[in-house]
């Protein structure tokens, strides 16, 4: 061994081999994470062997593409699409169900319709909470919150391109006078 590499190895300083090259001369690496304006998780991109040693094998983010990983990458991407498919026809599945399904919601409101409050977003899904069906906040598109009794078509992103359009009636809130009859007066009969 030459004498400047002994030096080398006792401050703990190895040797880096050298990357091997794509026919332009880049190196060629596989992505483990995804990268801002290079490509996604198992990508197989071409790079600057500068970028490669500096910041993406020393970050963790991309290894070597030898064609072990790119094999093993092809598995697990054809597993994830599988996972993906299934994933879609369920939000499919759900989405067909919330078409069909309708929901009430009772607010206060004056004698021409208009609410004390408005219905948004919270409303609407404790009244899916109710009836077994979560969603999230965000998932609910509405196009402003809803002022006024009535019916209305309301979309649910459930993800992935996929929505559905559920049905919300706004009804007048049953007050405890309304709802119990008043009591009928009776007149003693003699006998």
């Amino acid at each position: 061994m030459a004498n400047s590499e002994l030096k080398r190895r006792r401050r703990g300083l190895t040797i880096s081999k050298r990357l091997p090259k794509a026919e332009n001369g880049d190196i060629e690496l596989l992505l483990i994470q995804s990268v801002d304006h290079l490509g996604k998780q198992g990508d197989v991109v071409h790079v600057k062997a500068g970028y490669a040693n500096n910041f993406l094998m020393p970050q963790g983010l991309a290894t070597i593409a030898t064609p072990h990983h790119k094999r093993m990458v092809e598995k697990h991407k054809a597993k994830l699409q599988d996972i993906q498919r299934s994933r879609l026809a369920g939000l499919q599945a759900q989405a067909d169900a919330l078409s069909h399904q309708s929901i009430t919601i009772e607010a206060n409101a004056n004698d021409e319709g208009h609410l004390y409050g408005s219905v948004g977003s919270s409303e609407i899904i404790r009244a899916l909470k109710a009836q077994d069906i979560t969603i999230t906040s965000d998932q609910v598109k509405l196009r402003g919150p809803l002022k006024e009794l009535g019916l209305y078509t309301v979309n649910i992103h459930l993800g992935q391109e996929i929505e559905a359009e559920l049905k919300v009636w706004v009804v007048p809130t049953v007050r405890d006078e309304e709802a119990t009859p008043p009591p009928v007066k009776t007149e003693p009969t003699a006998g």
